[in-house]
């Protein structure tokens, strides 16, 4: 597939730069950066973004993800390895992706609620919402898949 507008020259741009600051505010908004990864793989899972897939299973792997727990991710109800407050967030993240369908249901806002505070949940949305961005980016622009280095795969190599 070839990518229809190079990544350079809306990443750069005034609106680009509008969405690398909002994803330097979720990444600093205190969450736990596994969740965030994780709450993407899922996003981008459902959007079937495989630019964002690419990327955000090379961060998780970089940050201390095990392949287990990536590869269990689209069946993540059927199994054991994910805590409650990572099940919320996954629960969360299907919702807002899958907005048009139901509308977040009370339902499932109760069932969250629990394991985030009010300022969590705020920053997880706007993790989604972000994240969601990106995937419309990258699917619609076709951006190149498999080149995308983690910079944060140094760090897992100098924990070692």
């Amino acid at each position: 597939m070839t990518a229809r507008v190079n990544p350079a020259s809306y990443v750069t741009s005034g609106l680009g730069q509008a969405m690398l600051a909002l994803q330097k505010q979720v990444e600093t908004s205190g969450l736990e950066h596994s969740t965030l990864e994780l709450v993407k793989i899922r996003a981008s899972q459902i959007n079937g973004c495989a630019y964002c897939l690419d990327m955000h299973t090379k961060d998780a792997r970089a940050l201390g993800e095990t392949e287990q727990r990536i590869y269990a991710l689209n069946a993540w109800r059927e199994t054991p390895f994910f805590s409650d407050r990572e099940r919320a967030a996954l629960e969360w993240a299907e919702a807002l992706t899958r907005i048009s369908i139901d509308q977040v249901p009370d339902s499932v806002y109760e069932a969250v609620k629990p394991h985030f505070s009010e300022a969590e949940l705020v920053a997880l949305t706007f993790a989604l919402v972000a994240i969601n961005g990106w995937n419309r980016l990258a699917i619609s622009f076709r951006a190149a898949v498999g080149s995308y280095q983690s910079p944060h795969a140094h760090a897992q190599v100098a924990r070692v």
